[in-house]
C-alpha cells in the first residue's frame, strides 16, 4: 500500500528539530508506527513476539541497550516497558542532541509500579495522532484550506464544489479512517475493519490496558451506550440508567472504570466545553460532549450499517457531526489549535469552537442537509451578537469576536452568504 501523507508529518518533523525525543500517541491502528517509520532511521517494536521476552529482560538488566540504534530511533509501544521513558530522558540528557527517539503507544500508561521517575518535560514532546481524516484519505479535495481562511477573511469560496455524495459520506463515516481500509478492494470487508476494532476492545484492550478484568458485555453496552447518546451532553447519571436496563448491577464507580480505560485506550474523546463571558455561568453548559475518536466505532458499537444509515437521516446527523470533529482536530493540530464546543440553556450552540494558539477562533455548526443551514447560520449570528454586546457592558477585557462563522455541510457547494456565514462542504476542507 502505497503510503498517503498524514498531517502528523510534518508537526512530528518539526518537533524532531525541536526536541530530543517525541511520543506519539493515540487509538490503535489509526497509523502511528508506519508515520513514525517514514521517519526513523532505526526500529525496536516492542509487542515483537520473537523477541519481546529478550526485550523485556534487557530493559531489567540495562535499558539503554535497546536505545542503541541509528537516530532518530523508533520504539513502538514502549509502554510495555515504562522503564523506556526515563531511558529515553537519560539519553537525552547525556547527548544533547535533537531528534534522537520515537516512542508509539496505543495507551496512556498507568505507571502504579512507579518505575516512571521523571516528566520528561523539556526533553520528550507528544503529539496526539487521529485517525485519518478526509483530506488525508483523498476523499476531501482540498480546495478550502483552513488556514487561508483565517488569514484572509474576504477568500472567495463561491463555486467550490466536493465531489462527496451523501450516500458516499455515510459509507465513509461507517467505513472510519482506518489506514488499513483504504487498500482493501470491497466496500463489504472495508466495513470490518471498525467492527473488529471494536469486538478488539470489548474483548481484549478492555483488561489488557492495566491488567484488571473487565466485562466484554458490559464494555460493549457502555459503548453503545456512548453512540446512542453521540455528540450530545448527556449526562452519566442517564448513561448508566441505559446501561442499567440490561445489566442492572452496574454501579457508577464501575461505569466509571470502564470509561476511564476506554479513554485511555484513545476510544472514547469527549469535547470540553467553552465557557465565554457572555451569559451566567448558570445558563452555559459545562458538561462534556459524547465523542468517540471516529464515527465509525459508534456505528459499530450501535450495529448499523450504511444502508440503515441512509434510511435515518436523523441519526447521521450525529454521526456526521463526530466526522466532522473527527477532522477539525485533526485539521486545528496542524494550525496549533484546538476544538471546544458551546451550548447553553437558551438552546443556543456553535457544535465546535476551532481556537487558534494566538486567539483567533472560528464559530462551526455541523449540518447534513441544505435545509438546515438556515438555522444553524442564525445561531452562530446570535453568538457573536452576545459577545458584542458584553464587549459594549465592560471597559476591560473585552472579548475577540469570532474570526469566523462556519456552516459545515454534507452538501456538494461551497458559498458566502450576504450575513457573512460560509457555507463548506466537509468534503473540501483541509488543514
Amino acid at each position: 500500500m502505497k503510503y498517503l501523507k498524514r498531517i502528523a508529518d510534518d508537526i512530528l518533523s518539526l518537533r524532531l528539530e525541536a526536541f530530543g525525543a517525541v511520543q506519539i500517541k493515540g487509538p490503535k491502528w489509526c497509523g502511528k508506527t508506519t508515520t513514525a517509520e517514514m521517519q526513523a532511521k532505526s526500529t525496536v517494536k516492542m509487542q515483537d513476539p520473537d523477541k519481546r521476552d529478550g526485550y523485556l529482560a534487557t530493559v531489567r538488566t540495562k535499558p539503554s541497550l535497546l536505545l542503541k540504534g541509528d537516530y532518530p530511533r523508533l520504539i513502538d509501544e514502549w509502554q510495555v516497558a515504562p522503564l523506556l521513558w526515563d531511558a529515553v530522558r537519560h539519553a537525552v540528557d547525556e547527548n544533547r542532541r535533537k531528534g534522537m527517539f520515537i516512542l508509539t503507544g496505543s495507551t496512556v500508561i498507568d505507571d502504579k509500579d512507579g518505575e516512571i521517575k521523571h516528566s520528561g518535560t523539556g526533553r520528550i514532546s507528544s503529539m496526539a495522532m487521529s485517525p485519518m481524516s478526509l483530506y488525508e484519505s483523498l476523499e476531501s479535495n482540498g480546495l478550502i484550506s483552513l488556514r487561508q481562511l483565517f488569514d484572509d477573511k474576504d477568500l472567495d469560496i463561491d463555486g467550490i464544489t466536493s465531489n462527496l455524495s451523501v450516500e458516499q459520506l455515510i459509507f465513509v463515516a461507517c467505513r472510519g479512517g482506518w489506514p488499513a481500509s483504504l487498500d482493501i478492494k470491497s466496500d463489504e470487508a472495508k466495513m470490518l475493519i471498525a467492527k473488529d476494532y471494536v469486538n478488539i476492545i470489548c474483548e481484549e484492550d478492555i483488561s489488557r490496558i492495566d491488567n484488571r478484568q473487565r466485562n466484554p458485555s458490559l464494555t460493549r453496552l457502555i459503548m453503545r451506550s456512548y453512540a446512542r447518546n453521540l455528540c450530545t451532553l448527556a449526562k452519566k447519571t442517564n448513561m448508566l440508567a441505559d446501561i442499567s436496563a440490561e445489566m442492572e448491577t452496574t454501579a457508577m464507580s464501575t461505569f466509571d472504570d470502564y470509561v476511564n480505560a476506554l479513554e485511555r485506550l484513545f476510544v472514547i474523546d469527549d469535547i470540553d466545553a467553552w465557557n465565554p463571558s457572555i451569559r451566567s455561568k448558570s445558563v452555559i453548559r459545562t458538561g462534556k460532549k459524547r465523542c468517540f475518536v471516529d464515527p465509525s466505532i459508534a456505528v459499530a458499537a450501535m450495529g448499523a450499517s450504511p444502508e440503515s444509515l441512509e434510511l435515518d437521516l436523523n441519526t447521521f446527523g450525529f454521526i456526521f457531526e463526530c466526522l466532522c470533529i473527527r477532522d477539525l482536530k485533526v485539521y486545528s493540530q496542524a494550525l496549533g489549535g484546538h476544538i471546544s464546543y458551546y451550548h447553553d440553556r437558551m438552546g443556543l450552540e456553535a457544535d465546535a469552537v476551532l481556537h487558534l494558539e494566538d486567539g483567533r477562533y472560528a464559530l462551526i455548526e455541523c449540518k447534513v442537509g441544505s435545509r438546515e443551514v438556515e438555522e444553524a447560520a442564525a445561531h452562530l449570528l446570535k453568538l457573536k451578537e452576545l459577545v458584542q454586546e458584553a464587549n459594549e457592558k465592560r471597559e476591560q477585557g473585552k472579548l475577540r469576536l469570532p474570526d469566523l462563522l462556519i456552516v459545515l455541510t454534507g452538501g456538494e457547494m461551497a458559498y458566502t452568504r450576504s450575513d457573512g456565514v460560509k457555507v463548506i462542504p466537509i468534503g473540501c476542507l483541509k488543514d
